[in-house]
């Protein structure tokens, strides 16, 4: 095949997701080496913007908070995958996620030619929390999400970066998983899909092989067989909690060029989709009849 049938037949392939996706909103976590130099994530959120989709962009930071409570002398502890936050590491998590991760990611969407605004959840009240489990110290759950703020962001043509930190009782800023708050944002927006980007190929099953397509039930199964185990498990979890009010979730490997777009706009895409049923017996492929039976039966779907 010479390169303009390469071409074509790859714009063939992308065109129904692509007109399928306008005007729809997709909630995207990044982190981990989707942060790292080089990476082509960003520019495929530019790309995705340009093409008529709303990405609504949550950050994590863990490695830099790492970093730099290396660098202070303070200790990090993990339960379950979550952070153990006192009032010393919230410090550091306020200064890494808000005055350094946000406004870097901001300044390097708007060097791409998007345009970018980055918030926390801490600005106009987005997310409201509570405390998680007093174990886990500043650590908060997340109690409401303000929609009339993000919509009013989107709705100005900006793609929005949020910062995962809420406000907890009497204005406490409270420490906020990152996969948690884009599953909730996710589903309190009723996105078309949410979209996790990971440093790992998606969720493996006990013989690490990539599932490309599992229902929630078997996510569960997963999670509670201890094939999905550590940092995983809130990615994994994320993804059932914003089943609620989406469609289609999905974790995949942020390492991967231009992961995102192949995830959505190809077949077979590159990581792991779950929903609530796997339905048509298409497991584990991912491919353009899921698309067509859906748009025959007026549901609406794609990858």
């Amino acid at each position: 095949m010479d390169e303009a049938d390469m071409l074509s037949s790859a714009l063939l392939e992308a065109l129904p997701y692509i007109n399928y996706f306008a005007g729809k909103t997709l909630v995207i976590k990044v982190g981990g080496s989707t942060l790292g130099s080089g990476d082509t994530t960003l520019q495929d959120i530019v790309w995705l913007k340009s093409l008529g989709i709303e990405p609504v962009i949550v950050h994590g930071g863990g490695a830099d908070i790492n970093l730099w409570l290396k660098r202070l002398g303070v200790e990090s502890r993990f339960i379950q995958g979550l952070r153990v936050t006192d009032e010393p590491t919230m410090e550091v998590v306020r200064m890494v996620l808000v005055g350094k991760v946000n406004t870097e990611l901001i300044s390097a969407i708007n060097a791409l030619g998007g345009r970018a605004l980055g918030i926390s959840g801490l600005d106009g009240g987005l997310i409201q929390a509570e405390i998680e489990d007093p174990q886990l110290g500043l650590v908060g759950r997340i109690t409401a999400i303000n929609l009339e703020l993000l919509n009013t962001i989107v709705g100005a043509g900006y793609i929005v970066v949020i910062a995962p930190i809420g406000t907890g009782p009497a204005g406490q800023p409270l420490n906020l998983n990152a996969d948690t708050v884009a599953g909730e944002i996710a589903r309190t927006l009723r996105a078309e899909k949410l979209i996790v980007l990971s440093d790992v190929a998606g969720i493996l099953d006990s013989n690490g092989q990539l599932l490309s397509h599992i229902s929630a039930a078997q996510a569960q199964e997963l999670i509670q067989s201890q094939a999905v185990s550590g940092g995983m498990i809130p990615k994994v979890r994320a993804c059932l909690q914003a089943l609620e009010g989406v469609k289609r979730t999905h974790i995949i490997d942020g390492r991967v060029p231009h992961a995102l777009i192949r995830e959505l706009f190809t077949d077979r895409g590159v990581g792991t989709m779950i929903t609530q049923v796997v339905p048509n017996g298409l497991a584990p492929s991912k491919n353009i009849e899921y698309l067509l039976d859906s748009m025959k039966n007026k549901r609406g779907g794609a990858k």
